[in-house]
């Protein structure tokens, strides 16, 4: 006779299941197995089967369930295996060998098992505890706290036990094993630090840094968004880790070094061998071509030679590759990444090239500039730096302290000596890769300030920064030069279409295919959330979804797939409005046409002339709005929808976006 809690709630002998009855009667049963061979009293139950007031006939009902499994007991045999279920005044017992219930006997197994002292032992005890699990804990029961936290204190058992097998994995060398055990649980429980921690360790040493780093990135936005807190010491220390085994991993090997001399070779460092990197990139351990054979610590043209420190406290020919994967199903935009090719790799000024990528919410400004470095990943052999700054998240935007010293670490710099304060990590940075050639993506920028500590500076390094906003300060002080990124047009956007569902599936109906181009105002973020709901329901014509699409009550919410969409996207850029542009935009929303000049602007928001010019500025800055010609401005239909919608949440045009921000909404660039 065996119990089963891990899972729906059971009583098997040999292959056959008792029929135990209803839910509460489960319950009762399940109640009586999570304290075996204890007495449990009637009133603990009935507090446990009725999350409000019981009945009067509570009492009753109880006996009632507990008469019914013993019966169904007896049925099956129980007395065979030493089960039975007693009455004890106003109490039951139900006296078994703890070894019939399933959750004992995955404690007994992952007691046993050691992941760090007998790796070889602890996989097999572990696969065996886990594969008593055959669904969620204690399902089938009621759905009262007092279960609830039973089920609860199980899963966390089970999680436990899932990042123990992983740690095994891990110290057999097995990381694709430990990756793929670690991941489903992963997913399932995204805040989980400790599992996150052990899954980012186990990608990088499959060589898949860029997704170690996107977990961290992720979990750490999760973490801000839902909990309001930053990652713990387990998350981040596996986070810096990675970035210092990276650093050690990738020293370029050095021609043998005169006698006293720097730069020994990087093979058979502890970091391991170098993951793959897309972007052909050069080899790590390739000699820049234009070193001479014997010579060390001579700089190749337009960069560092491997080996040689060209900063305090650099660890000699750190090459970080910290950019993401590249963008699934990239097309197009082929002008503005010739546009980039331009300003990048211009080394005719002397000066570190700096591009600023901007457009509006959801058109793509990262998967261009993502795309991008890849494509010439190999112009910088010494790294890419890649940061996400959180200008438009639902936290705080990152601190540049923050993003330097993990720069500061990816390349090589020990953590004791990476400054506190922001303007010595800042010129730390600088003095480090002032030689190098060395490109830096920062993602998702709010403003100016929080570019410029983060530059580089060195003339053979090279910066692009996406932004929703057009960053004019780093045009006017820094030379940055602006790369815009608009809505594709319907070649574009059926073309993309096509690519996430299938080439076939668009040609069936191209007309349809334009319209949803067009009711997806020629967003990128919104094309994909398109083919989202039309790859999760495979029967549907694409006519199908434009016409649900033209319910305008619908569009933004049928635009949006999990996390991701274009509400959420344009409320991170409202949230960032002050009060006053909030109110503008939501007037402009109740334009028929959503094209105005600023005398209509002004009339519909109820501000002076001067006021509304300043606003209309600023949501142009923003991509709010777009200026198509002197005093013509235009706002997209999504937008429109958008801010009809906040207003109607506020209740009256006069109420800031759906952040809350009011009054204290910071205004942008």
């Amino acid at each position: 006779m065996d119990f089963s809690l891990l899972g729906p709630i059971a009583v098997t002998t040999g292959s056959a299941e008792l029929s135990l009855g209803p839910a509460k009667r489960r319950s009762v049963l399940a109640l009586l197995l999570l304290q075996p061979n204890t007495t449990v009293p009637l009133e603990q139950l009935i507090d446990s089967l009725w999350e409000d007031e019981p009945p009067e006939h509570a009492r009753t009902v109880v006996q009632g369930h507990v008469s019914r499994l013993r019966a169904t007991l007896a049925e099956g045999g129980a007395e065979a295996y030493g089960v039975e279920l007693t009455t004890h005044g106003s109490a039951y017992l139900l006296r078994l060998p703890e070894e019939l219930i399933d959750a004992h006997r995955f404690g007994e197994l992952v007691t046993l098992a050691r992941p760090e002292a007998a790796p070889a032992d602890a996989v097999p005890l572990l696969r065996e505890a886990l594969g008593l699990w055959r669904g969620p804990a204690l399902t089938g029961t009621v759905t009262s706290p007092p279960f609830a936290a039973a089920a609860h204190a199980l899963e966390e058992r089970r999680l436990t036990a899932v990042e123990a097998l992983g740690r095994a994995y891990g110290a057999l060398g097995e990381h694709e094993q430990a990756a793929a055990i670690l991941y489903s649980a992963a997913v399932n429980h995204p805040l989980r630090e400790g599992l996150i921690a052990g899954l980012m360790r186990a990608l990088f040493r499959t060589g898949r840094q860029s997704d170690a780093l996107e977990w961290f990135h992720r979990t750490r936005r999760l973490l801000s968004e839902e909990l309001g807190v930053d990652p713990g010491e387990r998350l981040r220390g596996a986070y810096e880790e990675i970035l210092r085994a990276e650093a050690a991993g990738k020293v370029r090997k050095a021609a043998a070094p005169p006698s006293g001399g720097a730069g020994a070779s990087a093979a058979g460092s502890a970091g391991g061998p170098r993951p793959a990197t897309g972007g052909g990139a050069r080899p790590a351990a390739e000699e820049p071509p234009s070193a001479a054979p014997g010579e060390t610590g001579a700089p190749a043209p337009g960069g560092a030679r491997a080996g040689a420190a060209s900063g305090p406290g650099q660890r000699a020919g750190a090459a970080p590759r910290l950019l993401p994967r590249p963008p699934a199903r990239f097309l197009g935009r082929e002008h503005q990444l010739t546009s980039l090719t331009q300003v990048l790799t211009d080394r005719t000024t002397g000066e570190s090239p700096l591009a600023v990528v901007a457009g509006p919410a959801g058109v793509g400004k990262t998967a261009c500039a993502v795309q991008w470095a890849h494509l010439h990943a190999g112009s910088f052999p010494d790294g890419q730096l890649f940061a996400d700054l959180r200008g438009f998240g639902e936290g705080d935007e990152a601190p540049p302290a923050e993003i330097l010293r993990d720069f500061l670490l990816a390349l090589g710099t020990p953590p004791e000596r990476v400054p506190r304060s922001a303007e010595a990590a800042s010129a730390e940075f600088r003095s480090l890769v002032a030689e190098r050639r060395l490109l830096v993506v920062l993602d998702n920028a709010r403003s100016s300030a929080q570019v410029r500590p983060l530059l580089p500076g060195g003339p053979h390094c090279a910066t692009v920064v996406t932004s929703r906003s057009r960053l004019d300060g780093l045009v006017a002080t820094d030379w940055a030069r602006p790369v815009g990124l608009q809505a594709l047009g319907h070649e574009e956007g059926a073309a993309l279409l096509g690519a996430m569902l299938g080439p076939d599936r668009v040609a069936e109906d191209p007309a349809a295919a334009r319209e949803l181009v067009d009711l997806c105002d020629g967003l990128p973020l919104a094309l994909r959330a398109a083919a989202a709901q039309l790859t999760a329901r495979p029967r549907w014509r694409l006519a199908r979804l434009a016409a649900a699409l033209h319910d305008e009550r619908r569009r933004l919410a049928l635009l949006s797939a999990e996390d991701t969409g274009v509400a959420a996207a344009l409320r991170m850029s409202v949230a960032r409005l002050s009060a006053d542009d909030a109110r503008l935009l939501s007037a402009l929303a109740t334009t028929s046409d959503g094209h105005l000049n600023a005398s209509a602007a002004a009339a519909l928001a109820g501000y002076d002339q001067e006021r509304t010019q300043d606003g209309l500025d600023r949501l142009a800055e923003m991509h709010l709005v777009d200026e198509e010609a002197t005093d013509v401005y235009t706002i997209s239909t999504l937008t429109q929808l958008f801010a009809r919608d906040t207003r109607g949440e506020s209740g009256e045009s006069g109420e800031a976006g759906p952040s809350g921000t009011g009054g204290g909404g910071a205004k942008s660039g």
